[in-house]
């Protein structure tokens, strides 16, 4: 009997199924986090900047979800991963970007889309070189800014200032150095936690639930300021934790 003329088990007939089909639900959030990207592309068109760069916060807090998603309900696929990470160029990568271009860098001219351009390209490679390290990279850590945090950097500047009724033309060098700075940031050597070891299945202490509840009541008096805050806090971690291993490093070196 040729392998042509074995029956079919029902293992593989499922496994046929799941390679032709797609995992709607995580794939959902995916979608809804690239809608929210798009949107913020489009309402910066229209002079609406601090809907863009919530937008974008609200894509990266969806882009949070689709992976715990799948991995609570085990939907996990290759379409998937390959579909969040597009997702995250247009939502990490091209809308901050544009969005940043319209706010403040037009201003500067061709200086300016060049500087837009580089944290777009940066954001590509910081993605491409992610996928390429998923299954042997250290999971506590990650090489280089992630791309939503550095969106969230960038956003968290125009929403601020936007906010405050202050004009991105009066900004254009600031909003130069913190997308050059951002951009550079993702592609470097650095290392950030990731927070992907925190496990939330388990029992924790009274103070940690104590903490999140006065972090959540903290954003909620002033949302602009205390996520660029944060998030300008987590960038300046890496470069920061590099300098204390490196003295640690000399020190150990040292007679």
């Amino acid at each position: 009997m040729t392998d042509s003329d074995k029956p079919v088990t029902h293992e593989q007939v499922e496994q046929l199924k799941k390679n032709r089909g797609i995992y709607l639900l995580p794939n959902l959030f995916t979608t809804a986090a690239l809608f929210a990207g798009f949107y913020a592309i489009i309402a910066a068109g229209n002079g609406q900047f601090t809907e863009a760069a919530i937008a974008v916060y609200v894509a990266m807090a969806l882009d949070g979800i689709d992976g715990r998603v799948a991995r609570m309900t085990n939907t996990q696929s290759a379409f998937g991963a390959e579909y969040d990470s597009l997702s995250d160029m247009v939502s990490f990568g091209l809308a901050p970007a544009l969005v940043m271009y319209q706010w403040a860098l037009s201003g500067l001219g061709q200086i300016g889309w060049i500087a837009a351009f580089f944290y777009t390209a940066t954001t590509a490679l910081r993605l491409a070189r992610f996928n390429t390290k998923l299954g042997s990279a250290d999971k506590r850590f990650f090489q280089g800014l992630p791309s939503p945090a550095a969106a969230a950097l960038m956003m968290g500047m125009v929403w601020v200032w936007h906010d405050l009724e202050v004009s991105g033309t009066q900004l254009m060098i600031p909003a130069l150095v913190i997308t050059v700075f951002a951009g550079a940031l993702m592609v470097s050597n650095l290392t950030y936690f990731s927070f992907k070891d925190m496990d939330f299945r388990h029992r924790v202490p009274f103070f940690v639930v104590f903490a999140m509840l006065a972090a959540i009541m903290l954003t909620a008096l002033d949302p602009p300021k205390i996520l660029f805050a944060g998030f300008l806090l987590y960038a300046l971690s890496g470069p920061v934790l590099s300098v204390i291993r490196w003295r640690r490093k000399r020190q150990r070196m040292a007679p």
